[in-house]
């Protein structure tokens, strides 16, 4: 099956790990060299077991690169929230609040709605791919981790 055109498996980082060399960062140096010179005011991290690596490539290519905006919203286009999960509709300021509000407050809103409007995205999409009467304990952590993080944006964006 070839990838839709506009999906993220269509920007070509997915099936293979080419294109994933590290590339010298700011400092001119690779990210190895630095984790190297940096490694002794770094504390320990706990680590689980490794996944497989084409994935584990892909999960640091996406975390370290942005989707192009065509892909953003194609996908999420995809993905809207559920009828019976009105906790998941992103919610926007009101008119009479918004322009009572600075711009740089403004702008810093319209950021939280678009990140809101991803990890609605990825909640639906992902509560569409499992089984909701059997859920493994990892499905059950995934989804709480997802929504405990859409509860936390919504907190920050109140206060």
């Amino acid at each position: 099956v070839s990838p839709a055109q506009g999906s993220i498996r269509s920007q070509g980082w997915a099936d293979s790990e080419e294109g994933l060399t590290e590339e010298p960062n700011l400092l001119g140096v690779q990210e190895e060299e630095l984790l190297g010179m940096v490694s002794k005011f770094a504390k320990p991290s706990q680590k689980g077991q490794a996944l497989q690596p084409q994935l584990a490539a892909s999960i640091k290519y996406l975390t370290t690169h942005q989707l192009q905006e065509q892909v953003m919203t194609d996908t999420t286009g995809r993905y809207f929230a559920p009828e019976n999960c009105v906790s998941l509709n992103v919610p926007t300021i009101n008119t009479p609040i918004c322009g009572n509000i600075s711009p740089s407050i403004r702008a810093q809103e319209i950021k939280m709605q678009k990140i809101l409007k991803l990890l609605t995205a990825g909640i639906t999409a992902f509560a569409r791919s499992i089984d909701g009467t059997d859920m493994t304990e990892e499905q059950q952590d995934v989804l709480a981790l997802f929504c405990n993080v859409q509860f936390e944006i919504n907190c920050f964006r109140k206060s």
